[in-house]
C-alpha cells in the first residue's frame, strides 16, 4: 500500500511538472513582446525603402489624403445643412463619406509607419494600424450593402426615397460601425500567428493565411451580392421607364430622380470593386498560400489604388448630383466669406488703435500751437 501511495505522488508529481513544462514551452512560442521586425524577418519579407521614394509617398499621399479629408468632410456637412438631403439615402451616403474620411486618417498613419519605422512597431502598433484601414474598408463596404438593399426597396415600389424612418437608418449605421470595428479587432482578439508563425502570412506578417483567406473570400462574394442587387435593380428600372415611355412622358420626367440616384451609386460601386478587387485578390492569393504569385511586388501599386478609391467617391458624388455640387460650393463661398470677415475685422481693429493712438497723442500738439498763437498775440 506504502508503495501504491508512492506511486500515486510520482505520477501526480510527473503530471504537474509535465504540464508546467508544456505551459511554459506554450509561453515560449508565442512572441507578444517582440517588434515587428521579428515577424518581418520571420517571413522573409524584404521590404526596404531608399529615402528618396519615401519621401515621396510621404508628400504624394499626404496631398490626397488632405483632399480626402477635405472633400468628404464637405459632402458630410453638405448633407448635414441641407434639408433637400434629409433622406435615409443621403444619411447612408454621409456614412460612406465618413468611412472615406476615417480611410484618409488611416492612410496618414500608415504612411508615416511604413518602412523601416514598420519594422520598429510593436504588436499592439501594428494592430493599431491595420485595425484602422480594416474598419475603414469593412465600414465602406457595409455602407455601399446598406445603399444597396434601401435602394432596391425603393425602386422596387418605385419611389424617390424609401420609407426608413430616422431611427431605423440610425440603428443602421450603428449596427455597420458595430460589425466593422469588430472584423477590424479579429485578428488582436485572437486570430493571428503569434503564438504559431508557420501560419504567418507575407502581406501581414502577423496575420494567419486562414484570416486573410476569410476576410478577402468574403468581400469579394459581398462585391457579387452587391452587382447582383444592382443588376436587378437596374433591369427593373429599363423596363419600368420603358413602360412609362409608351404610356406618358409627363410622369417619367417625375420620376427621373430615383434613376440618377442609381446611377450614381452603381458609379461609386464600380469604383470601388475596380479598386479594392485586384488588393483583395492579392490578399486571397496570399491566403491560400500561394508561393509562386510575388505578392509583394504589387503591395504599394495596390495601395495606391485604395487610396485613390477614396479621392474619387467625392468627386463622383459631386459630379452626379448638381444638388449636392451646388451645395458645397456654398458652403466652400461661406468659407471664404468668413475668412474675408475675420481679415477685414483684423484690418478694421488695427486701424481703429491706429487711430486711437494717433488720436491721444493729437491733444499735445494742439495744445502746444494754442499756446503759440497766445504768445503771438
Amino acid at each position: 500500500m506504502l508503495r501504491s501511495q508512492v506511486g500515486q505522488v510520482a505520477s501526480d508529481s510527473f503530471t504537474q511538472t509535465s504540464s508546467t513544462m508544456a505551459r511554459d514551452d506554450g509561453n515560449s512560442t508565442c512572441h507578444y513582446h517582440e517588434l515587428m521586425g521579428f515577424f518581418y524577418n520571420n517571413t522573409g519579407i524584404q521590404d526596404k525603402w531608399d529615402d528618396a521614394q519615401l519621401i515621396l509617398v510621404q508628400v504624394v499621399g499626404s496631398l490626397f489624403c488632405c483632399f480626402i479629408l477635405l472633400s468628404n468632410s464637405m459632402v458630410i456637412a453638405a448633407v448635414a445643412t441641407n434639408k433637400r438631403f434629409h433622406y435615409p439615402f443621403y444619411y447612408l451616403l454621409a456614412n460612406l463619406a465618413a468611412s472615406d474620411f476615417l480611410a484618409g486618417i488611416a492612410y496618414v498613419y500608415l504612411m508615416f509607419n511604413t518602412g523601416d519605422v514598420s519594422k520598429k512597431l510593436t504588436v499592439n502598433g501594428y494592430f493599431f494600424r491595420q485595425g484602422m484601414l480594416d474598419v475603414s474598408l469593412s465600414a465602406s463596404l457595409a455602407n455601399l450593402l446598406v445603399i444597396a438593399l434601401e435602394r432596391y426597396i425603393s425602386v422596387m415600389n418605385w419611389k424617390v426615397h424609401s420609407n426608413l424612418t430616422r431611427r431605423r437608418v440610425t440603428l443602421l449605421i450603428v449596427l455597420v460601425w458595430a460589425i466593422s470595428i469588430f472584423m477590424g479587432a479579429v485578428p488582436s482578439l485572437g486570430w493571428n500567428c503569434i503564438c504559431n508563425l508557420a501560419m504567418c502570412s507575407q502581406l501581414a506578417p502577423i496575420f494567419t493565411r486562414s484570416y486573410l483567406a476569410f476576410w478577402s473570400g468574403s468581400n469579394l462574394v459581398l462585391f457579387l451580392v452587391m452587382v447582383g442587387i444592382y443588376v436587378r435593380i437596374y433591369t427593373y428600372v429599363k423596363r419600368k421607364t420603358n413602360m412609362l415611355k409608351i404610356h406618358t412622358s409627363g410622369s417619367l420626367n417625375r420620376k427621373r430622380t430615383p434613376i440618377k440616384l442609381i446611377k450614381t451609386v452603381m458609379v461609386v460601386l464600380g469604383a470601388f470593386v475596380f479598386c479594392w478587387t485586384p488588393g483583395l485578390v492579392v490578399l486571397l492569393l496570399d491566403g491560400l498560400h500561394c508561393q509562386s504569385c510575388q505578392v509583394l511586388k504589387s503591395k504599394r501599386w495596390l495601395l495606391l489604388l485604395a487610396v485613390l478609391n477614396s479621392v474619387m467617391n467625392p468627386c463622383i458624388y459631386s459630379y452626379k448630383d448638381e444638388e449636392m455640387w451646388a451645395t458645397i460650393k456654398n458652403l466652400l463661398h461661406c468659407i471664404g466669406n468668413g475668412t474675408r470677415r475675420q481679415r477685414s475685422l483684423k484690418a478694421n481693429t488695427r486701424q481703429l488703435s491706429s487711430a486711437q493712438d494717433t488720436g491721444t497723442s493729437q491733444p499735445p500738439s494742439e495744445e502746444k500751437s494754442d499756446d503759440q498763437t497766445i504768445l503771438k498775440e
